[in-house]
C-alpha cells in the first residue's frame, strides 16, 4: 500500500509588529551566518529597550549577542575592527542621540574604509538607530538624525515604514558588504499588520522607493514615520477634491531619482515632509533634486513640512513640533495656490 505524505499545513499571516519583524530579522540572519554578532547596550538580558532583540541572547549565546558598557565610540569601534577581521556586526545604538559619541568613529573609518583601501577592505556593518519623535521621550530620546548621516559620503542610510519592509530591508542591510546606517522609527515599533515571518515578502533592495499611494493631484514624499501621517493627509485631502500620491522613500541614501521623479513628473507638484528639522534637513536635498530633474513638469514650487529648527520640544509640546495632517493640508493648498497664481 502506497501512502502520501501530508503536505505540512500552510502558515497564516497574523498580524506582527515591526519591533518583531526586526527582531525576526536579525534571528534569520544570525541563524544563517555565523558572522553576523549583534551588540549594544541591554541588547542581550534585557532584550533592548524596545525588545527588538528579546530572546537572541538565549538562542545564539552572549558571545553572538552581546552587552556592551555604555560607550556608543567604543561599541561602533569595535564593531570596526570586528569587520575588518571578516564578523557582521550589528550595533544597536538605544537612542538616536546617544548616537552622537560614536560619529567621530562612523565619519572616521566607518564610512572611508573602502575608499581608504582602494575598495580591498568593505565594512558588512550595520548600525540601528532607534529615531524620531512621538513616544512622549525627552531631550536625547526623539531626535531625528538622518541629516547628518545623509551627508556622510560612503554611507547607506535606509529607514523602514511598515512591518515587511522592516524585516527586508534589515536583512539586505545586514547583507551589504557596505556599511549602513538602519534608521527604526520609534513611534512605529508597535503598529501592525498581517505577516507571515515563515514567508516573507522577497528582500527588497537598498536604493528602492515605493509608492504608498496612487494620486494626480500632487507627490507627497516622505519616508519612516511620517509615512502613515502623510497616508493619512491623503485620504483627508479627498474631501477637498485632492488625489495625493505617496511616495515612501525607504532608502535615503541612495536615492531612487527615478521613481520619485516619475511622480512628480505625473502630477506637477510635490511636497516633502519629515519630522527633521527644515534648515539644512533631507527636504532641502530633495527639493534640489526634484527641481533639478522635474523643473519643466513642476507647475509650482517644491514645498517642505518639516519640524521646527529648535531642539526637540518637551513631550507636551511634540504633537505640534512633528508634522500632521493639518500642516501637509495646508502646504498642498499652497501649491493649489500658486498654480492658480
Amino acid at each position: 500500500m502506497t501512502t502520501v505524505a501530508a503536505k505540512p499545513a500552510a502558515v497564516a499571516a497574523k498580524p506582527a509588529t515591526m519591533a518583531q519583524a526586526l527582531g525576526r530579522a536579525l534571528r534569520d540572519a544570525m541563524a544563517e551566518d555565523p558572522a553576523v554578532h549583534v551588540m549594544g547596550e541591554d541588547v542581550g538580558t534585557l532584550g533592548g529597550v524596545f525588545r527588538v532583540t528579546d530572546g537572541l541572547a538565549r538562542e545564539f549565546g552572549d558571545d553572538r549577542c552581546t552587552d556592551t558598557p555604555l560607550a556608543e565610540a567604543g561599541i561602533l569601534g569595535t564593531a570596526v575592527g570586528m569587520a575588518m577581521y571578516g564578523l557582521r556586526p550589528v550595533v544597536e545604538m538605544q537612542f538616536d542621540a546617544f548616537a552622537y559619541p560614536a560619529f567621530e568613529q562612523l565619519v572616521s573609518h566607518v564610512a572611508r574604509m573602502r575608499n581608504r583601501t582602494k575598495g580591498r577592505m568593505p565594512l558588512p556593518l550595520t548600525v540601528r538607530v532607534p529615531y524620531g519623535g512621538g513616544i512622549g521621550g525627552v531631550e536625547h530620546h526623539s531626535d531625528s538624525s538622518e541629516a547628518y548621516y545623509m551627508a556622510t559620503p560612503g554611507l547607506h542610510v535606509v529607514t523602514p515604514s511598515t512591518v515587511a519592509d522592516a524585516y527586508g530591508l534589515l536583512r539586505a542591510a545586514i547583507a551589504s558588504d557596505d556599511p549602513v546606517v538602519f534608521l527604526e522609527p520609534k513611534r512605529l515599533y508597535w503598529s501592525k499588520a498581517d505577516w507571515n515571518p515563515e514567508h516573507p515578502l522577497a528582500v527588497e533592495p537598498i536604493g528602492r522607493a515605493v509608492v504608498r499611494r496612487s494620486g494626480r493631484s500632487a507627490t507627497l514624499i516622505t519616508y519612516g514615520p511620517s509615512v502613515p501621517v502623510c497616508l493619512e493627509a491623503a485620504e483627508a485631502a479627498r474631501a477637498e477634491g485632492w488625489d495625493l500620491e505617496v511616495v515612501d522613500l525607504r532608502s535615503l541614501v541612495p536615492f531612487d531619482d527615478e521613481t520619485v521623479c516619475a511622480s512628480v513628473r505625473r502630477t506637477g507638484r510635490a511636497v516633502v515632509v519629515h519630522e527633521s528639522g527644515g534648515f539644512g534637513g533631507p527636504g532641502g536635498e530633495i527639493a534640489a533634486r526634484v527641481t533639478e530633474r522635474c523643473f519643466h513638469h513642476l507647475e509650482a514650487p517644491v514645498l517642505r513640512v518639516a519640524g521646527f529648527d529648535i531642539p526637540y520640544p518637551p513631550p507636551m509640546l511634540e504633537r505640534h513640533h512633528m508634522p500632521g495632517v493639518d500642516r501637509i493640508l495646508d502646504a498642498v493648498a499652497r501649491l493649489q495656490w500658486e498654480a492658480e497664481s
